[in-house]
This record gives C-alpha cells, structure tokens and sequence, in this order.
C-alpha cells in the first residue's frame, strides 16, 4: 500500500569501473537477469519477481557510486503533480525525456539537499519474463546465484539530512519510520524513510560532503536465504562488510559485501511492517552499535566510514 502518490522504488543507476567484472558480480553472483545492453553500453538488469522492464542499471565509468535512484509513482497525473510540488518548493528540476532508458517513460529529476539526484517516473514497459500473473507459480524459470526477488532500497551519506527529509516529507508524502540520534540527544544521524508498508525505501546518513553512495540493497525471501548468500560470497571470495546479521533499526536480516568496483551491495530480508499511524522510532547514540548491528551491538568503522 503506497501511502501518497510514489509507489515504491523503481530502479538504481550505479557505476561501476569494469563492465565485465560487473557482469559476473550482479548477473552471475546475485543472480539478476540482464535485460538488455543499451548502445551507449549501459546494461539493464531485472530481478525474478520484478515485473517491470530493469531496475537496475549499469553504467562503466571512472569513478564508483551512484548516478540516481529513481521511484515509481502511480500516473502521469501525480508525475506532473510532483513535478509542479518541487518547482514551487525551490528544488533543481529537470525533465528526462521517455525513452532515456529502454522501457521506462519521461522522468522529473530532481537534485535533494544532501546533493543526490532522484527521478520520478510513471510508466515502464512491463517485462516479457516477469512473474506470471494467470495461475501463478512461484516463479517463472528458477532463481540463480543469491536469488535476489527485488531492489528494495538505497541508504545515501550526505550533509543537509535535515532538509531533505523535509523535502521528502512535505513535497513526496515519504513518512519518516525510525532514526537514530547523536549524542545531543536530539539531532538525527540517520533518517529512515518510507511511501509504503516497509520500515524504509531509502534512508539518509550526515555525513561531511554531498552525494555520497554507501549502498543498494536486494530483497531476499527468508533468513535462510541470507544464509545461501553467505555461501555463495565464501565459494567465490567476495568482499564482504559485515554480517551475516541482524539490524535493531528495521530488524532486517544482513550481509554487507562489495561489487568489484568497490560499490556496496547488501542482502536484506525480513523487517518490520509499517503503518502511518505509527510513531517514529529512535535510538539514542549510546545503542547506535545495537542499532546498527543488533547481534554484534558494536560498530564496524568499514561500515560507517566506506562510501563511493
């Protein structure tokens, strides 16, 4: 249930430094789908149980990180509707035409206070391998590598957390679910935002500097399958951050690991149902180890200080 006119994460542009390094991580590893290589050599991934034509999109470059994150929202009605709330609330907008990416409509980009671009888009082309709609299986052809279902979120490090919460907030509907404080008591250090049922479709970290990637995350089935995505980053020695584990924020089951460009990936299955009746759910900086890492109950510095 999308609780404002954005449905839900759509797609992440990431880039990443060699495409055929990339290709084994993301189609061999985690098992996306490639959905096609554009001329411009951008290749487009899907996972099994997406119905839409990509959403994940590679792009070779010189330096790591991440291009943009785009969300779905539900018409071309609410698309412009957007477009007009962020003009008016004095955001950088600029309009992308359809067809940028194969199978997905115009766009509104827009640029957050923290310095990362985010697009708006209504329309994609549905894709011919998508899950089955008329006496559905569970899927379609069997899953490979990590299984991934889904792109499920992405958690960005940047300055002004404060005012692109509030961008998100008032201007895209996005309920704030959880955070975490500094030692004020008072100043959040971490956001966590949601359009929906999830405990957070994107999040937001203070960090010194604008635009900074700490990581894309791919939605597993069960706590088992975390476990098998173990396996399979031990069998083929993958760089791995932490984990696997549990989040006290979100109570997500982990692992934090490494595409060969240095971009972090995460796994993530489980974590809480929210409800926008809630109330907002803090931690204090004292439990931020517990916070972060609910088993370990301590911080790992790669984890907060390694973005691209």
């Amino acid at each position: 249930m999308a609780m404002s006119g954005v449905l839900r994460p759509g797609l992440v542009q990431i880039r990443v430094l060699d495409m055929a390094a990339a290709l084994i991580h993301y189609r061999d590893r985690l098992g996306l789908d490639v959905v096609t290589t554009g001329a411009d050599g951008r290749v487009y991934f899907k996972a099994y149980d997406e119905f839409d034509h990509h959403s994940i999109v590679l792009r070779e470059a010189e330096e790591p990180g991440m291009d943009y994150m785009a969300f779905k929202v539900e018409s071309e009605k609410a698309l412009d509707e957007f477009a007009r709330k962020l003009r008016d609330y004095g955001a950088e907008v600029s309009d992308v035409p359809a067809g940028e990416q194969p199978g997905v409509g115009r766009r509104v980009s827009f640029m957050t206070p923290t310095g990362h671009r985010f697009d708006l888009y209504a329309t994609a082309d549905l894709s011919k391998d998508g899950p089955m709609v008329d006496n559905p299986d569970i899927w379609r052809s069997e899953p490979r590598g990590m299984r991934i279902i889904r792109f499920d979120h992405c958690l960005v490090y940047g300055d002004d957390i404060d005012g692109t919460a509030k961008m998100f907030v008032d201007v895209l509907g996005f309920k704030l679910s959880e955070m975490a404080l500094a030692p004020d008591g008072t100043t959040p250090i971490a956001i966590f935002l949601t359009c929906g049922m999830k405990a957070h479709d994107v999040a937001f970290v203070r960090y010194e500097g604008k635009g900074k990637f700490h990581h894309a995350s791919f939605r597993l089935e069960s706590w088992n399958d975390v476990g098998h995505a173990a396996d399979i980053m031990t069998r083929y020695d993958m760089s791995v951050d932490i984990g696997p584990t549990r989040h006290g924020i979100t109570r997500g089951h982990t692992i934090y690991f490494f595409d060969p460009s240095g971009n972090r990936n995460e796994v993530f299955s489980g974590g809480y149902e929210y409800y926008p009746d809630e109330p907002v759910r803090k931690w204090t900086y004292d439990s931020a180890g517990k916070a972060i890492f609910y088993y370990e109950r301590a911080l790992n510095e790669r984890f907060m200080t390694v973005v691209t």
